[in-house]
């Protein structure tokens, strides 16, 4: 039995304190794959969330971790939706998100996403020295959603958050 369904924002607040398990800086607010927190009128939660890629396998591990959060606010009868209509785009990343990114030693999207392609190169900025000589040395990183690129001038390699749209 769920308990009297609080107001959106305490649901809400609730979701927020579920972690991105690939990067635990990020909150799924701060990723920007949280999109939507409601209570229906039987008192079921229901939590909509976007993947980053419609393959991201972290997305499991992030539903168990809402079921978890809300049951243990007291909410047993929880609901996730995953929609990938629209696609997950960096543009939804939180400003506070890019930061947290950046100090986690992660090169934040630059930018915003696109429609088509680009064939421009463009720098991206080391996150330990902020150096804009750095090269792509993969396309993917330790997850489709970053590459991998190295810095020339103090020699350490970094992950890059794409920009996707």
């Amino acid at each position: 039995m769920n308990k009297l369904i609080a107001d959106s924002n305490e649901l809400f607040a609730i979701a927020a304190k579920v972690h991105d398990p690939e990067i635990p800086v990020l909150s799924i607010v701060d990723l920007g794959i949280l999109r939507e927190v409601t209570a229906a009128e039987d008192g079921t939660v229901q939590v909509v969330i976007t993947p980053t890629y419609s393959g991201c396998p972290a997305m499991d591990v992030i539903s168990e971790d809402l079921y978890s959060a809300f049951s243990d606010a007291g909410y047993h009868q929880v609901q996730i939706k995953l929609v990938l209509s629209p696609a997950w785009s960096t543009d939804w990343m939180s400003e506070d998100g890019k930061r947290k990114l950046e100090e986690y030693g992660i090169a934040p999207p630059t930018g915003q996403g696109h429609a088509g392609r680009i064939t421009l190169g463009m720098s991206v900025k080391c996150p330990r020295c902020h150096s804009l000589n750095t090269r792509e040395l993969a396309r993917f990183a330790s997850t489709s959603c970053k590459a991998l690129y190295t810095c020339k001038d103090c020699l350490e390699p970094f992950d890059y958050f794409k920009v996707l749209s």
